[in-house]
């Protein structure tokens, strides 16, 4: 399907890293930067979301010239760039995240902008699509006179799904959706003199734009869709527990002119987009597509020969397994991670980690740290220091790398190194994991390996007690 994004193009930084004292100068975290990841955001996230589904996306936006630009043409690859003459500096976002948890955010030239020009190539891309993405991020590209004259031609033809910015343009006539959330839509009609309940704001907003139809997102709440025709329809989302919703609008708005193309009704459509939009924010959100930085080969230690596949030394993996995922799934590789507490290490372990390992290309264990085996254990564990159940499983051959989690699950973990596979030793089936949801929302799948009842950790322990 071809999908034309047209809107505004930022860069978004995350700089992600621990936190475990304060500054001596001032009491505020110090953070240890684990990587800095890069991605598009703004029209840019919709378009990279858009073509990681596999549709042919084109984006009509404005580009500047500078280092941020590098940055984001880079991370746009896959997509086809459309723009005119820069006349403003790359926006850029950096948000500074400990864990999955964001701390603080800077924002460097979101200051206005002056109106982009447009190509012919540019108004092109918005007549041939089967569907139109307006991503307004207030930076002018939907106020420029050709760009919304071929707009409101295409809302004749095809759906156009327009989310708009407080400091952004009306949306044209015409469209098939205007995607406000409910704090822009409630802001826009108590500006207009409306009343700032969702419905009575979407009604507004419905007759000032002209569209055929609003949806106020909510949030956790969902979504209320109000049509031109009168009618309203309240859509749930499921329930998801994030902490950061970055990008949920832009999937929404993705998914949304997506179904409308194939055919579905604006309610059906809707429906399904709030679900992508839960399903996206559940798999990590915006933040799980950035790539970190290239590592310089000569800062990772030596390259070994891994299943024909380059990749670095695993006596550096320790703390690095999500370079490790990297490189193995842009080699072509398959990625597979288990996860557990692993204390004291015996040959169920042992045959769990081998069955996982011949799954892939590389086997990640995400470990859990000695805070968190204590909080699911019980103060007596762990028997192990998380130092020693690192360095025994890095000493095993099928274990390729490990990551420590201090969280009570591994979703947080598992966002970051994204696996193909994800392994568990169980007696039941795949479906039931908890984790299934999560791997499904990129792609991955969940494998159970047989359970061996008379190997256990806690087994172990209670021989030990008995012959001390």
């Amino acid at each position: 399907m071809r999908i034309t994004v047209v809107g505004d193009l930022l860069l978004d930084v995350d700089i992600n890293g621990t936190a475990t004292r304060l500054s001596p100068d001032a009491p505020v975290p110090v953070v240890d930067v684990g990587d800095v990841r890069r991605r598009a955001g703004g029209a840019g996230l919709v378009a990279t979301v858009l073509a990681r589904d596999g549709h042919d996306v084109s984006l009509v936006t404005a580009v500047s010239d500078d280092d941020g630009a590098s940055h984001l043409r880079r991370a746009l690859a896959g997509v086809s760039v459309l723009a005119g003459a820069p006349l403003a500096h790359t926006p850029t976002k950096t948000r500074v995240r400990i864990g999955t948890h964001p701390m603080v955010r800077f924002d460097q030239g979101c200051a206005a902008a002056p109106v982009p020009s447009s190509t012919g190539e540019m108004l092109a891309a918005i007549t041939s699509a089967d569907a139109v993405v307006v991503a307004d991020y207030g930076r002018g590209i939907t106020a420029n006179t050709d760009i919304r004259a071929a707009l409101t031609d295409a809302a004749r033809r095809i759906p156009v799904v327009w989310d708009p910015h407080p400091s952004g343009s009306d949306p044209v006539a015409g469209v098939s959706v205007v995607t406000p959330n409910l704090a822009e839509a409630t802001a826009s009609a108590k500006a207009g003199g409306s009343g700032t309940g969702a419905e009575e704001a979407g009604r507004y907003l419905l007759d000032k734009w002209g569209s055929a139809s609003v949806l106020v997102t909510r949030g956790e709440d969902g979504a209320l869709l109000l049509c031109s025709d009168g009618s309203a329809e309240s859509i749930p989302a499921p329930t998801t527990n994030v902490s950061d919703l970055c990008g949920a609008g832009d999937r929404l708005a993705g998914s949304l002119a997506v179904h409308l193309a194939t055919g579905l009704d604006l309610a059906q459509a809707a429906a399904r987009a709030v679900e992508d939009a839960s399903a996206f924010l559940a798999a990590g959100g915006a933040a799980a597509l950035a790539g970190a930085d290239p590592a310089d080969p000569s800062e990772v230690g030596s390259v070994v020969e891994l299943r024909g596949l380059e990749l670095v030394d695993t006596a550096d993996l320790h703390p690095d397994g999500v370079r490790l995922a990297r490189f193995v799934r842009e080699s072509g590789g398959t990625v597979v991670a288990t996860g557990g507490c692993f204390d004291l290490l015996h040959a169920g372990h042992a045959r769990t980690l081998a069955a996982a390992r011949s799954m892939g290309d590389c086997l990640i264990v995400c470990l859990n740290s000695d805070q968190s085996v204590r909080r699911l254990k019980g103060a007596h564990r762990p028997i192990v220091s998380v130092e020693d159940r690192a360095e025994l499983l890095l000493a095993l051959e099928c274990v390729d790398a490990v990551v420590i989690f201090g969280e009570d699950t591994p979703e947080a973990c598992l966002t970051q190194i994204s696996p193909d596979i994800w392994v568990k030793g169980g007696d039941y089936t795949p479906e039931e994991l908890p984790e299934a949801r999560l791997l499904a929302g990129w792609g991955g799948r969940c494998v159970t390996v047989p359970f061996h009842p008379a190997r256990s950790t806690s087994g172990l322990a209670a021989a030990l007690a008995k012959v001390s």
